[in-house]
C-alpha cells in the first residue's frame, strides 16, 4: 500500500538569512523616521490572511522606526450592503456614483467596520493603531466632485484641503493612523472620497517618503500589455489620456500622477503577494511598478 510521503519544508540556510537582513539595512537606514502612507484596498483588504501580511509588515515598520499611515476604501463591502438593500450602484470612471443612502452605507462600512476591524487587526499582531476618518478634526475637506464629462456623481468628493494635525498626533505616539476615505464638504455634509486620492493628499502633504497602492494587479501594463517596472510620471498620463488606462486604475493612476508630481515616489503594487510592501521597500528588486517624480524622469 503505497504511503503518502511527509511534506518538506525547505530549511533556509543561516547565511542566506543574514544576508537578507543585511541587503535590508540600508533601506531601513534611509527611511528611518519617515512617512509611509499606504492605500490597502481589494484582495489584501477582503481576504484575512492577505490582510494580515500587509498589517504585519506595517508593525514590523513602525517598530523598525518608520512611520506609516494606513488609508483604506472599502468598495466590494459596500457594494455588497448596497446590494442587499436593494439600491443600485452605478460608477462613472472608476468613481462610485454615491446619493444619500449610498453615503450612509459608506459611512456604516468604512467608519462602522472596516476600520476598527483594521484597527484590532494591528493590535493583535503586536503593533498599535487608531482609526480615524477624513471629518475626523476635520482632516479632510473637499469640494463636490464631478464626471470627467461633467456628469453628477451625488455626494463625491474631491480633495481640497488636508490638516495633517491629527495624523502627526498619532503618529508621535507609536501608532499607525487608520483612515477611512470619507471627507467632511464645506458645506457640512459628509462625502465619499476615492480611497486613492485620499492616500496622495496625505502623502503630498505629510512629505511622504513613499506612496504606496496596493491593488489586485501586479501594476500598472503599457499599450502591449507588459508589465512596467518602472513608469515616468509624464508617460503614466499618457495612459490616461490614450485610454489605455481604464475602469478602477484611472482614478488609482490619476491619484499616482498627482503625488508624483508633488515629489512623492509612488508605487502600484499587488495586495495579494504576501510582504510586497517589505520586498518593494527593502529589496533592491521591488516589485510592482514606480511612477517617477518628474525630477527622477
Amino acid at each position: 500500500m503505497p504511503t503518502t510521503q511527509p511534506e518538506l519544508t525547505p530549511v533556509i540556510p543561516d547565511s542566506l538569512r543574514a544576508q537578507v537582513l543585511v541587503e535590508a539595512l540600508p533601506y531601513i537606514q534611509r527611511f528611518h523616521g519617515r512617512t509611509l502612507v499606504i492605500k490597502l484596498g481589494g484582495a489584501a483588504m477582503e481576504e484575512a490572511s492577505a490582510r494580515d501580511a500587509v498589517l504585519q509588515d506595517l508593525v514590523l515598520l513602525r517598530f523598525v522606526g518608520l512611520r506609516p499611515v494606513l488609508v483604506h476604501g472599502g468598495g466590494r463591502e459596500i457594494t455588497a450592503l448596497s446590494d442587499r438593500l436593494g439600491l443600485d450602484t452605478q460608477f462613472v470612471a472608476g468613481l462610485r456614483v454615491t446619493d444619500e443612502p449610498t453615503m450612509e452605507v459608506a459611512k456604516m462600512v468604512l467608519t462602522g467596520k472596516i476600520t476598527p476591524d483594521l484597527v484590532a487587526a494591528i493590535h493583535r499582531l503586536g503593533g498599535r493603531a487608531m482609526g480615524l476618518s477624513g471629518e475626523d478634526g476635520p482632516t479632510i475637506l473637499v469640494r463636490r466632485q464631478v464626471g470627467p464629462k461633467g456628469e453628477d456623481l451625488g455626494l463625491v468628493g474631491e480633495v481640497q484641503e488636508v490638516n495633517a494635525d491629527p495624523l502627526l498626533g498619532i503618529l508621535e505616539r507609536g501608532m499607525i493612523p487608520v483612515v477611512a476615505s470619507i471627507g467632511l464638504g464645506y458645506d457640512g455634509r459628509s462625502y465619499n472620497v476615492n480611497a486613492d486620492w485620499v492616500a496622495a493628499a496625505l502623502a503630498e502633504e505629510l512629505e511622504a517618503a513613499k506612496l504606496l497602492l496596493l491593488t489586485d494587479v501586479e501594476g500598472v501594463r503599457g499599450r502591449d500589455g507588459r508589465l512596467l517596472s518602472r513608469l515616468p510620471v509624464a508617460e503614466a498620463e499618457q495612459l490616461l489620456s490614450d485610454g489605455t488606462a481604464s475602469s478602477g486604475m484611472i482614478p488609482k493612476l490619476q491619484a499616482a500622477c498627482h503625488a508624483a508630481r508633488a515629489g512623492v515616489a509612488v508605487h502600484i503594487i499587488d495586495g495579494r503577494e504576501p510582504h510586497s510592501i517589505l520586498l518593494e521597500l527593502l529589496t533592491e528588486a521591488g516589485v510592482g511598478t514606480m511612477i517617477d517624480p518628474p525630477e527622477a524622469a
